[in-house]
């Protein structure tokens, strides 16, 4: 039989082992739910089946259950929410390697009832959650950060690990990025020390500078919230912010301002830079601390996804680095998703055959989100169908 081209139905050879590595569907969801209705579905299809899943994350939101399907384990603590008050979070350690999600305590998910802060909310719990994990004996900290409420740069992480930042009259900066506009004078020598004695990596799928037209007040600022003057003054503040930071650390911290993933999260990766942290794609990061190269040996067939396959998934979203792992292995990729927006000869290129989206069975799209589950199933179905057939 002849091979199909990407949007055909059937590969020259059936599958005979599958590796489910899909991100979430954002709202509807998580990863490990969706390696369990495509797992389900197939095995429909395919009684016997062997299927490994293997929950993937970029960084964001989600980074800790990937971490802990994959045999971390769940370290719960409570630390400071973005406005102050105690949340408990968790993060994900496993031997010496901890993996900790600044969303876990910074997160949007983390205001109450969706009140929005742009100018006030505050990375301190982020820090907290590292220090956590310093606490418990990790070496490694993969820093997972995205899905922020925050744009202080880090501020507050930093004040959480010992740093002091002081107005003119000698009290602390208000929290979040708004109170950085009256920093007279930064203070990083109190940083617990153990944070020079370890190997912190920044993992995020943004390369954003800080500040400026690309930076994190403008280009992700709205999203939190911020009006288009919130988004001048918090600007305005992170660049003062580097520039007293310049005075107290010396011309790295410029150097840093402008680095790729320095605007990450609200500009908590500035925050990370200035702690000695090597920025690495999130996706690559993940993938390595989740053992996916030995898992994608052993795979015939991988099917990865997440909620919208679109033109950000190209740029360092989960499928996208799955799909090129597989891709250098030689093995076949397909993907799920809610909602596709990318055209059978993108897929092609990002090393995907095919994908298929949700909206193919149930145009609906709030009743996609709603059922996502079962309609995920069936769709799987159709995998199983056109590829183990």
């Amino acid at each position: 039989m002849a091979d199909a081209a990407v949007g055909g139905t059937r590969t020259t050879q059936s599958a005979r082992r599958v590796l489910v590595a899909a991100d979430k569907f954002k709202g509807s969801l998580t990863a490990v739910e969706v390696a369990d209705r495509v797992s389900a579905g197939l095995r429909r299809i395919v009684p016997g089946l062997v299927v490994e899943a293997l929950p993937v994350a970029d960084g964001g939101d989600g980074t800790v259950a990937a971490a802990v399907a994959a045999g971390f384990e769940r370290r719960e603590v409570r630390v400071a929410g973005p406005l102050g008050d105690e949340v408990t979070a968790a993060y994900a350690l496993r031997g010496d390697t901890a993996v900790v999600e600044m969303a876990e305590a910074s997160g949007l998910q983390r205001l109450p009832d969706g009140v929005l802060a742009p100018l006030t909310a505050s990375t301190y719990g982020s820090g907290e959650l590292l220090r956590a994990a310093l606490d418990a004996g990790a070496r490694t900290l993969v820093f997972g950060v995205g899905g922020s409420a925050t744009t202080d740069g880090g501020a507050g992480m930093l004040a959480a690990l010992g740093a002091r930042f002081l107005k003119a009259d000698g009290e602390p900066v208000a929290p979040g990025g708004g109170g950085l506009a009256e920093l007279a004078s930064a203070d990083l020598s109190g940083l617990d020390p153990r944070l020079g004695e370890v190997e912190l990596i920044l993992a995020s799928d943004v390369d954003n500078p800080l500040t400026g037209p690309k930076g994190a007040p403008a280009v992700y600022g709205p999203q939190k919230g911020a009006s288009p003057q919130d988004v001048e003054r918090l600007d305005a503040a992170l660049t003062h912010f580097a520039k007293v930071l310049e005075g107290a650390v010396g011309p790295v911290a410029a150097e840093y301002a402008v680095s790729s993933g320095a605007g990450a999260a609200g500009g908590i990766g500035y925050g990370a830079l200035l702690l000695g942290a090597g920025f690495r794609p999130g996706i690559a990061v993940m993938l390595d601390v989740l053992g996916f190269a030995p898992a994608l040996e052993r795979a015939d067939l991988v099917i990865t996804g997440e909620g919208s396959l679109d033109q950000q998934t190209l740029h360092g979203k989960a499928p996208a680095g799955v799909a090129a792992a597989a891709r250098a292995a030689g093995k076949e990729v397909v993907a799920v998703c809610g909602r596709l927006a990318l055209p059978p000869e993108e897929l092609g290129r990002a090393g995907i055959r095919r994908a298929y989206a949700l909206t193919d069975l149930e145009p609906d799209v709030a009743k996609c989100i709603a059922d996502a589950g079962p309609i995920l199933e069936r769709t799987a179905e159709r995998i199983a169908r056109d590829f183990l057939g």
